[in-house]
């Protein structure tokens, strides 16, 4: 029975595909114009749609691009201030003293004892590069720790250098502006962690008068591999011919503060520093009037100056260093008079440096400098006059950092005549540099 049934079921269907269905009503006039109307309101709607996301993505494109723009100045404006930033540098250093001497320069005898603390400098340096070939460099100075306004103190606010420097080319520089003079080792480099000794050496302080900085123009560069040369065209000095500094090379820096009665200087020098660890160099200078043009005195001044520093990558050192002026007269004004028609001085320095055991101790340098120069003594007249000290110190360096160094040294200090002149005693201080 079941297979009957579903043969009977198979013609059912068949007969029921095969049945046309019955069209559809055909609709009046009324109905299709109703509907062309519904048609054209739904199309206003989708075009009024249609131009409502075209302008919202017309303003999301005007947003995008005003984005953009912004996004281009900011990064501009940020690799503006880099580079600003990457071209101008900001250092300094600074250097604190405890001296403890007994003080019997005068050669009377009795208790001068010295027992002082002083900050001594304070330096800020500011430098900007305008472009790979044009830059500046400034040094300003604050010593011994406060400027009174009433003069009663001894400290100094100075601008030391203050220049601008053009390359020719490669190997010529052109500089102009305040600048320290290429004479001697510390003149050049005096920053504290640079050398031995709490305080600089006398020969550098009284012969060359240490930090010697003067206005003028130079032209400075390398003449062959490891051979480098100075010429400049400076303000001199205008040293007394009275008073209880006479023909002091020291007292005749007016520092370039309204510095009036200048006659014109130049100082040239030649030095070699081809072989790793090694510097030697020589100077000269040459001022026609060494008093000033303020007065009718002519005195022309001669300044020589030669001087070697050698590391040794074993941590051995030594520096030795001549100069002397001379000094000329002009009729009755006479240097010879006080003994000042020359001064000299010299020195040399043996140190030796090693490093600590461990990372973080650092490194430890021991010296000893042997120097002698002319000075003015402090003795009254007819005594007054230029004598030849010496000096003998000992002393070590601590650097627990290439740019920290703490010090100690002991000095004996004698004139060189029957009268003692001592300052003897110890030393103390640290400096930086950044």
């Amino acid at each position: 029975m079941r297979p009957i049934a579903a043969t009977l079921l198979c013609l059912s269907l068949l007969l029921t595909a095969s049945v046309p269905v019955r069209a559809a009503v055909t609709p009046s006039l009324e109905e299709m114009w109703q509907l062309v109307q519904a048609q054209q309101k739904t199309i206003a709607e989708l075009q009024t749609r249609l131009a409502r996301a075209e302008g919202q993505v017309q303003e999301t494109v005007s947003q995008v691009e005003a984005t953009a723009d912004a996004v281009e100045q900011v990064a501009a404006t940020s690799t503006s201030v880099a580079t600003a930033k990457n071209r101008t540098s900001v250092g300094g250093y600074g250097e604190l003293h405890y001296n403890n001497l007994d003080d019997d320069r005068d050669g009377v005898g009795g208790d001068d004892s010295l027992s002082r603390a002083d900050l001594h400098r304070f330096i800020i340096y500011l430098g900007h590069e305008f472009n790979d070939r044009l830059r500046f460099f400034s040094e300003l100075e604050v010593e011994h720790a406060l400027v009174a306004g009433d003069g009663s103190s001894a400290g100094e606010v100075e601008m030391e250098q203050a220049w601008l420097e053009l390359d020719l080319n490669n190997n010529h520089h052109l500089r102009a502006g305040l600048d320290v003079l290429p004479v001697g080792i510390i003149n050049v480099t005096h920053e504290p962690n640079t050398f031995y000794g709490v305080e600089r050496n006398k020969v550098e302080s009284e012969i060359i008068p240490t930090t010697w900085w003067e206005a003028g123009l130079a032209l400075r560069g390398e003449i062959a591999p490891g051979w480098s040369y100075d010429a400049v065209l400076h303000s001199g000095l205008t040293a007394p011919t009275a008073g209880d500094d006479p023909y002091r090379p020291r007292s005749g820096r007016l520092k370039v503060s309204e510095a009036d009665d200048q006659d014109a200087a130049f100082t040239g020098r030649v030095r070699y520093t081809g072989i790793p660890g090694l510097e030697v160099g020589a100077s000269g200078q040459y001022q026609r009037d060494y008093t000033g043009t303020a007065d009718d005195i002519d005195i022309d001044a001669t300044l020589f100056e030669a001087h070697a520093d050698w590391k040794h990558r074993s941590g051995f050192g030594l520096r030795a260093l001549y100069a002397r002026w001379d000094l000329g007269e002009d009729g009755a004004v006479d240097p010879g008079a006080v003994n000042a028609n020359n001064l000299a001085g010299w020195y040399v320095e043996p140190a030796w440096r090693f490093r600590l055991p461990g990372d973080v101790l650092g490194e430890i340098g021991v010296f000893a400098r042997y120097s002698e120069w002319d000075e003015r003594n402090r003795l009254p007249a007819p005594d007054f006059r230029y004598e030849e000290f010496e000096q003998f110190m000992v002393g070590l360096n601590w650097w627990p950092h290439p740019d920290v160094a703490f010090k100690l040294d002991v000095q004996w200090e004698n004139a060189d005549r029957s009268v003692d002149q001592t300052l003897d005693g110890i030393n103390l201080g640290f400096g930086y540099r950044f």
